[in-house]
């Protein structure tokens, strides 16, 4: 019965991760064909407009959209971009310390990106009057600025008049990494208060293509009055709009790694939404407006937001939340329901990579400092096992003798366990602990950027990709792609191997058709796991590795065969089997010339 329950156990947590792989790893939708954006037309409300002004109608790549308008450059450590004067749009932002592969001459991410260009995708600023027979800018509108360039000791600010008494300025500065600060005005030169609403707001065109891992989210999100809240495109393609209130906060758009992200005032009460419009290609917006302010003749309105446009780095986003008390700005990097296991995990992670530089070694050596925490444990497992495996003969007479009395049969061997103080579940310890290790370790290597194109030794070059290489084209020798299904590198074959040799140290199951289903178990992990990131792949095979020597240790001083009972020559362990104990003598066995030693042939 105990085996069948550790088959059972097993065949559990394989489907489990199988079915789980299916989730993780759904085939990839098709890109949809790029549109142009049509034609809109402005709507004065006193709501944050959905206008965004007239595209151009042939189709443009993005540099041929940079150069339809006049720009005010981005020159930031680590952004590359320009600033739209018409609408005074922030919509060209590439990373300069990211780029789209290994090669670090391949192009830089494209983060945001103009009308009339492949899948817009921007941010900007402004006020919704109540009144709307007031001009306020709006996306046609074309600023003036004082500078030509935006650096971070250099703000730019934007100003126009609308001919009519208000005058309208932005001033755009950004710091050393990723945040913009947009500080709005506006000065009533009129006779006659004026009430306004600033906003803030984020565009994307199209519906973006994501990963699709059930574990990972991409789309729209946010934190509302310190909870997180996360859509997908389609929730809100279906709802058409998600409205909420609240005082400090976030939202925005991310993909896997990247982030745009407005932060309102975090002391202001403001109205949010995500908004679908599915007009021409269709677009997702996400905005805030604030209040309406009443702006008295000669007076000035003054309104502060952020803007978040770059690479979720851990300590980065962090450091946000704490020194611009940003509500739960950490929440932006998705460690998930065990975020109390991962996010120490990548700590812990990273601080070894701090010593050592390289993240592949920095989980070798997180890997055995784990092994060390729990070797207690693991210890009294693997002896318990080793006793199990030693027991092996004297289970199967016991299983001989019952074999049509299935009750007598678990009662002789409770029994004998009790006898030898063996725990048949014991076995399940060292996977009980691996389990959320191996999970946890796969949410880090999956949604932190720092994983991203992180080299190991050799082939590998990304960690966070599943193992360039494929057994079937001989590794490279032979000048032919395999296709998906076949691409079973060379860490995912030692993990493989390390995995057969581990479960060659296990008690094997009496049932040969539980046998053979153990036996196949590292082939289906090999498949398996060859499409998961091969940092993942490393730990696991390390892992088995430490498992293999701290188990051959175990056995080797209990004097149990590796390959079943005794070593040659060796007195049984103590205490020994004693199915045959004499009937009245606690602990009394058979005399040493009668009593064949477990194991043994003959």
């Amino acid at each position: 019965m105990t085996d069948q329950k550790n088959l059972i156990l097993a065949i559990a947590l394989s489907l489990a991760i199988l079915l789980g792989f299916q989730f993780l790893f759904p085939a990839p939708q098709p890109t949809p064909a790029p549109q142009q954006q049509a034609t809109t037309t402005s709507t004065a409300s006193p709501q944050a407009p959905t206008s965004v002004g007239a595209a151009a109608q042939a189709p443009m790549d993005r540099a041929q959209a940079l150069a339809q308008t006049g720009r005010v450059k981005i020159e930031a450590p680590r952004l590359h971009g320009s600033i739209n004067l018409t609408g005074g749009r922030i919509d060209d932002v590439t990373l300069r310390d990211y780029r789209e592969t290994v090669d670090p001459k391949s192009p830089e991410i494209v983060l945001l990106t103009p009308l009339g260009g492949p899948s817009p995708y921007y941010t900007d600023y402004g006020w919704a009057p109540v009144d709307p027979s007031v001009p306020v800018p709006g996306a046609n509108t074309v600023w003036t600025a004082d500078r030509e360039a935006l650096m971070p000791d250099s703000p730019v600010t934007l100003r126009w008049d609308n001919g009519q008494g208000l005058v309208f300025e932005r001033t755009v500065s950004i710091d050393a990494n990723y945040m913009f600060t947009v500080v709005q005005r506006v000065v009533n030169n009129t006779d006659k208060p004026v009430q306004l609403a600033s906003y803030g707001r984020v565009l994307r065109f199209g519906t973006p293509v994501t990963q699709g891992y059930f574990v990972l989210h991409e789309g729209p999100y946010g934190v509302f009055n310190g909870t997180l809240e996360e859509k997908t495109y389609k929730d809100i393609q279906d709802d058409k709009a998600v409205r909420n209130t609240t005082t400090g906060g976030w939202l925005g758009f991310t993909d896997k790694y990247w982030l745009v992200a407005l932060v309102p005032d975090q002391s202001v009460k403001v109205d949010t939404q995500f908004l679908h419009q599915s007009d021409g290609e269709g677009r997702y917006l996400a905005t805030y407006q604030a209040d309406p302010v009443t702006v008295a003749p000669g007076q000035t309105a003054e309104s502060t937001g952020r803007v978040f446009a770059g690479a979720k780095e851990v300590d980065l986003i962090e450091s946000y939340a704490d020194t611009l008390n940003i509500t739960k700005f950490d929440f932006a990097i998705d460690f998930g329901w065990f975020w109390f296991l991962t996010k120490p995990f990548f700590k812990i992670l990273a601080w070894i990579h701090g010593i050592v530089g390289n993240f592949g070694v920095a989980i070798l050596i997180f890997t055995l400092a784990l092994k060390l925490l729990f070797y207690p444990l693991a210890d009294k497992s693997y002896r318990s096992m080793a006793k199990m495996k030693a027991l092996q003969p004297e289970m199967m007479k016991l299983r001989e003798r019952y074999a049509d009395d299935r009750v007598k049969q678990q009662q002789e061997l409770m029994a004998l366990y009790k006898r030898e103080k063996v725990n048949p579940a014991a076995g399940c310890l060292p996977i009980l602990i691996q389990i959320p290790v191996f999970f946890a370790l796969y949410k880090v290597l999956l949604v932190t950027i720092e994983m991203r194109h992180a080299p190991f030794f050799g082939w590998v070059h990304d960690l966070s990709a599943p193992d360039p290489t494929s057994l079937f084209n001989l590794f490279g020798l032979i000048p032919w792609a395999p296709p998906a299904m076949l691409m079973i590198g060379a860490w995912p074959l030692i993990m493989g191997v390390t995995m057969y040799l581990q479960q060659k140290l296990n008690p094997a199951p009496a049932d040969p058709v539980q046998a053979r289903v153990f036996m196949l178990l590292p082939v289906v992990f090999t498949f398996m796991l060859a499409h998961f990131p091969v940092g993942l792949v490393i730990y696991w095979a390390w892992n088995n590795t430490l498992t293999i020597l701290q188990q051959w240790s175990i056995m080797k001083r209990m004097h149990v065969k590796i390959s079943g009972g005794l070593e040659e020559g060796a007195e049984p362990p103590v205490p020994p089997p004693s199915v045959a104990r004499k009937k009245g003598g606690e602990g009394a066995a058979k005399p040493a010339a009668t009593r064949k030693p477990a194991g043994r042939k003959g």
